[in-house]
């Protein structure tokens, strides 16, 4: 019964203790929110301007291709050859990625970018898991991302036609950039760098106060030193002087 008795005062003691730090901390935030607050909107405010002012914005131009397990279409498709179409979709943006078509772009357009270079800028994917696939090409020039896309699509099929000696690609959307940029996303980057500096700014404020052990009021005395306050000196000025 005594070992109970300890127990739930032991319990009771780390109840009010965690209470008391989360009201400690949350004392600590209402005396510097000021510095918070400031600090935040500088973040979100160098976040937008970094977005808006130093980072280049980026374009995207997509065309869309319809990949067939056969070059034959007239006759009916049945739901096997599109699964099978589908599945050569990943083969095929191999076949799109390689040097074989990208360097023939390369050379067609007279590009001052290497095979590499290029490649980093051209993502080909499977449109919701169908036999159609997405050519994609980024730049911060649209007309160029545009123009480069489109060349890829005029490339690629009789490539791919000679490589894998079955089936074939189609156009079925013609390549066009997106008029406004992709990235960066201003808001997106403002909302980011004031969290940022709303949780640096809240983590510095407490982790300070916590590791300050000054004694400064009476309270701190009643509470880190377990001694009763005899007596209190005032500050008071006299003749200008403290």
């Amino acid at each position: 019964m005594t070992n109970q008795v300890n127990s739930n005062s032991v319990m009771v003691e780390n109840e009010d203790y965690d209470t008391i730090d989360l009201l400690e901390v949350l004392d600590i935030v209402r005396r510097r929110i000021l510095i918070i607050v400031l600090t935040t909107v500088i973040a979100a405010g160098l976040g937008f301007s970094v977005s808006k002012f130093l980072l280049v914005p980026q374009y995207e131009a997509s065309a869309l291709m319809i990949v067939n397990t056969r070059q034959d279409t007239t006759a009916n498709v049945t739901s096997d050859q599109i699964n099978s179409a589908a599945k050569l979709v990943s083969t095929y943006s191999i076949i799109i990625k390689s040097d074989t078509v990208l360097q023939q772009v390369i050379n067609n357009l007279g590009l001052s970018l290497t095979y590499n270079e290029l490649k980093e800028r051209v993502t080909v994917s499977a449109v919701d898991d169908t036999q159609v696939m997405q050519i994609t090409v980024r730049s911060n020039n649209p007309e160029w991302a545009r123009q480069v896309c489109e060349q890829i699509t005029a490339v690629s099929p009789d490539v791919i036609l000679e490589s894998v000696e079955a089936g074939s690609v189609k156009l079925i959307s013609q390549a066009s950039a997106t008029p406004d940029p992709v990235s960066p996303s201003i808001p997106r980057n403002t909302a980011i760098a004031g969290l940022l500096g709303l949780v640096l700014s809240m983590g510095v404020v407490i982790l300070r106060e916590m590791l300050d052990n000054k004694i400064k009021s009476e309270e701190d005395v009643r509470k880190y030193l377990e001694m009763p306050v005899i007596g209190v000196i005032p500050d008071y000025e006299m003749g200008g002087k403290r």
